[in-house]
């Protein structure tokens, strides 16, 4: 495409427009002594009433691209937070680590910087890794946690048992930071269960140009990292409370690897698989991807406040008796109906994780 006309530079424009009409601005957090850079969308005014949720990309176009069909239906119930993380957008650091474990403190960083003492997270992909590392490190820092198609089960040997369509960490890297429209095709029908047909090859120039060329080698070394000596027997259970959603077709991340993070977390959390999707669920199936996070993040959480409040009521009731010790333990669960908003199902423009 001409240099002067980038389709993918004025839909990046397009969703930032979108995100401050929404009600967020850009801020760029400094850590570090400066040699790390944070930028997220926050709250142009924060309402005190609202909860926290942060949202956590993968890999592909910023966090603007990956969260902006599912950003006004959280906006009712949640004060969000959208972090890129490091080496995506706006975000870089000079320092050498490239773990996982350094992406979550970035986090944790960021929201002591801008004053957000818990928040739930829902983290794509990539973006789950950083999540779950953040839940171990930090549980009291976090609420809820939602991870879509989230490999953190994967091990470094599944590769060579041939559980992955890459045989090797090389070309996983080259797969997900892809470098030719061939490659990017490539990803979108691996993401997709129906990826958009007929795009020509200079659309996905254009889109490598602007979302795909910066940090390559950083990027792969993130990749590495990722999986390198990785194995299950290593990785912490977290405690919160986990919402686990899984594309059926993934081929990215293959569905057993959702089996296997359910069965990991011994009880403590739900899996939710949607059918005729892959990775890419959250943009393949907004609607239903919404529905699921709104049942788990906010109607959960207000059946929870609500039990609270009756719990206290029937409390004071039973002091004016003053009934025995141990009367008052019991567990409480209750739901509560809320109605979203219609959102956006426009999946043929979206960039991928």
């Amino acid at each position: 495409m001409s240099s002067c006309i980038s389709y993918t530079a004025t839909r990046d424009r397009c969703y930032r427009r979108s995100f401050s009409s929404a009600g967020l601005r850009s801020a760029t957090i400094g850590l570090h002594g400066g040699a790390t850079t944070i930028h997220c969308w926050v709250p142009r005014l924060a309402d005190p009433a609202k909860s926290s949720l942060l949202l956590v990309h993968g890999f592909g176009a910023n966090a603007t691209w990956q969260w902006d069909a599912h950003l006004r239906p959280l906006l009712a119930g949640f004060n969000v937070y959208v972090p890129d993380l490091v080496f995506f957008g706006e975000s870089f650091t000079t320092r050498p680590d490239r773990t996982v474990s350094f992406q979550a403190e970035c986090i944790a960083e960021a929201m002591d910087a801008l004053g957000v003492e818990r928040a739930s997270l829902v983290g794509i992909s990539y973006g789950g890794f950083v999540g779950y590392a953040l839940a171990a490190a930090h549980p009291d820092r976090l609420e809820r946690v939602v991870l879509c198609c989230t490999g953190v089960c994967l091990e470094e040997k599944d590769l060579r048992e041939r559980l992955f369509v890459v045989e090797d960490v090389r070309e996983a890297s080259a797969l997900l930071i892809p470098q030719t429209p061939e490659r990017l095709r490539r990803l979108m029908q691996l993401s997709f269960v129906r990826p958009p047909r007929g795009v020509p090859s200079c659309f996905l120039s254009d889109f490598i140009q602007v979302m795909c060329t910066e940090y390559v080698e950083e990027k792969t070394e993130l990749i590495l990292t990722l999986i390198k000596d990785r194995k299950l027997s290593d990785l912490p259970k977290i405690s919160k409370q986990t919402l686990i959603i899984w594309g059926e077709q993934d081929q990215i991340f293959p569905l057993e690897l959702g089996y296997r993070l359910n069965r990991h977390l011994e009880g403590n959390s739900e899996l939710v698989i949607i059918k005729n999707a892959g990775h890419a669920v959250n943009l393949e199936k907004p609607k239903e991807f919404c529905k699921h996070l709104k049942s788990f993040l906010i109607d959960s959480s207000s059946k929870t406040s609500k039990a609270s409040q009756k719990k206290c009521h029937f409390v004071e009731g039973l002091k004016k008796v003053q009934p025995p010790s141990g009367l008052l333990s019991w567990t409480m669960q209750t739901r509560k109906p809320n109605v979203w908003s219609m959102i956006r199902n426009s999946i043929d423009e979206k960039p991928l994780d």
